[in-house]
This record gives structure tokens, sequence and C-alpha cells, in this order.
């Protein structure tokens, strides 16, 4: 599979799933989850911090990805909104941010990360070969025109 970056709205491309879903049941495979992640604060000069700083401090970074397929696999290709949101240096406190990936569903996706504008958004395209490629073209320009299933 090739993979590449799209210049897609991903706000667009999400209102336009959820408006596609509550017209009718939808031809499209979708599937959303939601991953933290809690990492050691790098050795970097800007930080200005000591060792024990750094050993007191942690950084969360949480990560939403949204995968749109279609119906059928051997259509070839496959969608993806990456949100990618640092949350940043945090002090632990007594309620432990606990590394996990759980399943959310579209209107939790839309609401928690693309319509309040949270991190960085990347819109991706895996596709097989050109004749997904020009299938997944052919959607996303259905996409952009909010044209919809009969």
């Amino acid at each position: 599979m090739q993979t590449y970056p799209l210049d897609t709205d991903p706000q667009h491309l999400v209102r336009w799933l959820i408006e596609e879903h509550q017209r009718a049941p939808s031809e499209l495979k979708i599937a959303a989850r939601r991953a933290v992640e809690v990492r050691d604060i790098p050795l970097r000069s800007e930080f200005h911090l000591g060792d024990e700083e750094r050993e007191d401090l942690s950084e969360v970074a949480v990560t939403a990805t949204l995968e749109i397929a279609p119906a059928h696999a051997r259509d070839g290709w496959l969608l993806k909104v990456v949100v990618e949101d640092e949350a940043g240096p945090r002090v632990p406190d007594g309620h432990a941010v606990v590394e996990s990936e759980q399943q959310i569903d579209l209107g939790t996706f839309y609401s928690q990360f693309i319509h309040p504008g949270r991190g960085t958004a990347t819109v991706l395209a895996e596709v097989e070969d050109s004749a997904a490629e020009a299938r997944v073209r052919r959607f996303l320009d259905a996409v952009a025109v909010d044209r919809h299933a009969p």
C-alpha cells in the first residue's frame, strides 16, 4: 500500500461523514479511537530543566485516529484522519494518566478533536494501486461538493 497526505479539510470531511450517517446507512466502514501516551520529558536546552525537575514531570500526548474505508475491501483504499495533541509537561497528580487506547464513536471524535481544533489534524490516504487511488479521489470529490448517497 502507498500512503500519502491529502490536502483535505479534516473538519469538512468529518462533518460530511456525520451527515452521511444521519441520512441513511452508509456504505463506509468507520472506526475511531483515541490513545493516551505518557512520555518522559526529553533533555533539551530550551526546557531549562535539571535532572530532578525532569523526573518530576512527564509529557502527555493524545492521538485520535479516524479510519474510513469502503464497504468492500477490494476497493483498495483507506483514509485516516489523525489528530495529535501534545498536552505538554504535567506534574503527576493523584489521578495518574494511564496509557491506553479506546474506541470512540464518530460524534465523540468530532466533538473532542475536530470541532475545537485540538492539536494537529492530518488526512492520509492509503491506496493499493492507481485504480484504488481513482476511487478514493472520486469519494473525496463527492465530499468536497457535499454530494451524498441517494
